[in-house]
């Protein structure tokens, strides 16, 4: 049996700036909604197409200098690629946030938790 190598940590860019990131957490919603008919079987036939979302929650450090206005971003190109080599990058367009929001404890790093929304996905 061969071995198989798996993805592991990644890197995040913001426009070509690489951020320090702790976690990244992707969302995917089709569009598509159930269509609902009334009809001798009693059930549902089928689905409709909608648009799709793209949902991105990232937990980046505080530093004390040189941190991104993460409540500014309208329009980013947020790329994301394994540190590995042969790995496949995957771009967000069209970024934008919804939510920024800050996180201290006690035997944690000061944290920051950024919502985004994308418009599009692109795998290259």
């Amino acid at each position: 049996m061969a071995l198989k190598e798996y993805a592991g940590s990644i890197i995040l860019e913001v426009n070509g700036q690489e951020i320090d990131v702790i976690d990244l957490n992707v969302s995917s919603k089709t569009g598509r909604k159930l269509v609902k008919t009334m009809n001798s079987s009693g059930r549902a036939r089928g689905f409709a197409r909608g648009i799709s979302e793209y949902e991105l929650s990232v937990t980046v450090s505080i530093p004390l200098s040189g941190e991104l206005d993460w409540e500014a971003i309208e329009g980013a190109k947020l790329t994301e690629y394994p540190m590995a080599l042969g790995g496949k990058r995957t771009s967000y367009l069209d970024c934008f946030t919804l939510e920024v929001g800050e996180k201290y404890g006690v035997d944690n790093e000061a944290r920051r938790d950024i919502k985004l929304l994308s418009l599009r996905k692109i795998v290259e």
